[in-house]
């Protein structure tokens, strides 16, 4: 790299990380002001309250990153641009193409960074931050759910159903329950009890059930009080799974999908949107960064600010269209994985439209 690149990386970093800081500021404050209410009325402490901004500044920053990127790209350029500097450098005999080998390098380095954060780092973090807001932000969380149909298992050509009527998440007891063992569409065994109730040894156990099998064409019934069994299945699977998907590092949403798949849960989707935005957003950097590179990178008579209005315009349109593409793949209207792409694929259409403009 030459000194005209590090010149360029510089600026880029350093305005990146003076936008995401300052915008940090600015939501936390915010968030601040709006929760403190909260924050007195559960008496928390200083330090509690500090933790919990240590694990939310992360996650705004994870969002935010697509974006700075964009605006601290069109903000150095144009500036650039404006004290005639890209004028110089297209003038020594640098091409445009050369120049973008900074941007290209920045852009490369926040998104690796930025991947590996949101798949590991912020996941982690999420999690108490989650917590923190059930317990002190938000109503405590009731399972409302009725008639719960979930696959426990399957191995050869056994697979194993329960059916529960309701479960009572703070005593961790369900009501009405059924196990079924099914082979092929023959009902292998079928047991019924009254409740079933979670074990701190991590067993189940079953009230008042009647066990029912089927061999050599005969029924064989059993019943008894109490039943203790092991079954792939516990509490957390009945738990508050509001936007359970962010504390999940890269390992254990592919874990889950799996899992999911294998009981065949109808809310496999949003967890593969959650992977697919991952694998996506390094190349939205890149995308966003290219764009405000072509549009800030010509000297305007109407100045800078044009230039970086013109950047927030195009900042916006991208936000609404990965909104509308999130929305079309959570309603599964079209493939998953091309739903989530498609800002990137539209804006990579921008972006080649552009580059026609720019001075060469």
């Amino acid at each position: 790299m030459k000194k005209l690149d590090w010149y360029i990386l510089k600026k880029i970093l350093i305005t990146f990380v003076f936008v995401v800081g300052l915008l940090e500021l600015i939501i936390c404050v915010i968030d601040y002001t709006e929760k403190n209410d909260d924050f007195i009325k559960n008496e928390l402490s200083s330090g509690l309250i500090w933790q919990y901004y240590l694990s939310f500044i992360p996650y705004i920053a994870s969002l935010l990153t697509p974006i700075t990127v964009f605006i601290a790209t069109v903000f150095v350029t144009a500036k650039m641009a404006a004290k005639t500097e890209i004028v110089a450098i297209l003038a020594s005999g640098v091409s445009f193409k050369r120049m973008l080998f900074p941007y290209l390098i920045a852009s490369v380095l926040i998104g690796s960074a930025s991947f590996y954060l949101n798949s590991y780092v912020i996941p982690e973090a999420n999690k108490f931050r989650l917590e923190f807001e059930l317990q002190y932000l938000k109503d405590p969380f009731y399972n409302t759910d009725k008639h719960i149909h979930i696959k426990i298992a399957e191995q050869d050509s056994l697979e194993d159903y329960i059916y529960l009527y309701r479960y009572d998440v703070r005593r961790d007891v369900g009501s009405s329950v059924t196990l079924e063992r099914v082979k092929g569409t023959q009902l292998v065994e079928k047991i019924t009890a009254r409740q079933i109730n979670w074990d701190t040894t991590g067993r189940w156990t079953l009230k008042r059930w009647q066990r029912r099998e089927i061999k050599n064409k005969r029924e064989i019934i059993t019943e008894g009080d109490e039943l203790d069994t092991l079954l792939n299945l516990t509490p957390n699977d009945f738990g508050n799974k509001d936007r359970i998907w962010e504390t999940m590092t890269m390992d254990e949403l592919g874990r889950h999908i799996k899992l999911q798949k294998s009981r065949g849960a109808d809310d496999v989707h949003i967890f593969e949107i959650e992977k697919y935005v991952r694998y996506m957003s390094p190349f939205t950097v890149i995308i966003l960064m290219a764009i405000g590179v072509i549009v800030s990178a010509k000297k305007s008579r109407q100045g800078t600010g044009f230039q970086i209005a013109l950047g927030f315009v195009i900042a916006f349109a991208f936000i609404i269209t990965f909104i509308l593409a999130t929305a079309i793949a959570e309603a599964g209207s079209m493939n998953t994985i091309l739903a989530i792409w498609m800002p990137n694929i539209i804006f990579t259409g921008v972006a080649s439209l552009l580059y026609k403009t720019v001075p060469r």
